[in-house]
């Protein structure tokens, strides 16, 4: 089939719409929707989903005074069983382990990593640099901010905002000072994580809370700025719903 002018994706017979960069192969099983755009290299697991209008490996773009890396990325790469939902974009660099879903309209930018069975929930974005684990669920409409380390099984609620910078650009901006989340601590929706803060292992921030100081272990912290309110009970640790 012709390829598109300039883009160097051809068109192919196993979707409607569907185009293909330079060296892509589709494994037998995945389905496909319609409109989809895969870009050269990408690699594409066993029985993965690809919904309308999914994006994967697309380059990325940066602005004039970005500060992310300018180094071209190694190619996208899609997990067996992963799922990339309608509109979504999935970048150059990016990792999707297997079972994970990306969901509608969501981004996952250049060198981010979804571990294996995580969610990215619908218009989220998941921001340069950033390690998400295993069984990790984002909620809808949060930022995950470039360079945020994030363990195994955590919850982030809805519309959580974490950040990496203090001085907003103001400044040199240097490394990115992004927040780590530790291995099963929970985020309540709408909450705020400021820049280099720690939320500890098993840890509780309330809905709402702006949280501008590390959160130890097992902590519940509410209100703004978030402060202890008391320690999570043992049976609400993770343990127990195993």
């Amino acid at each position: 089939m012709p390829a598109e002018r300039g883009t160097g994706l051809r068109h192919s017979d196993l979707a409607p719409g569907l185009l293909l960069g330079e060296g892509v192969e589709i494994p037998e099983g995945c389905d496909i929707g319609a409109n989809v755009v895969i870009h050269a290299g990408t690699r594409i697991g066993p029985r993965a989903t690809m919904q309308d209008g999914a994006v994967i490996g697309k380059p990325p773009k940066l602005g004039a005074r970005s500060t992310a890396s300018a180094e071209p990325p190694s190619p996208a790469s899609i997990g067996e069983g992963a799922a990339v939902c309608a509109g979504a974009v999935v970048l150059a660099g990016a990792d999707v382990g297997p079972g994970a879903v990306v969901g509608d309209q969501a981004q996952v930018r250049e060198r981010a990593r979804i571990g294996a069975e995580s969610v990215i929930g619908r218009g989220s974005a998941v921001d340069n640099d950033v390690a998400v684990g295993e069984r990790v669920k984002v909620q809808t409409n949060c930022y995950v901010t470039a360079g945020t380390v994030v363990e195994d099984d955590v919850f982030i609620g809805p519309g959580v905002t974490l950040t990496n910078d203090n001085t907003m650009g103001r400044h040199d901006p240097g490394p990115p000072h992004a927040p780590t989340l530790r291995r099963a601590c929970r985020v309540g929706g709408a909450a705020v994580i400021c820049p280099g803060v720690e939320i500890g292992p098993e840890a509780f921030v309330a809905a709402g809370a702006v949280v501008t100081e590390d959160v130890e272990p097992r902590a519940v912290v509410v209100g703004v700025p978030a402060r202890k309110l008391r320690e999570v009970g043992d049976e609400d640790l993770l343990e127990r719903w195993r």
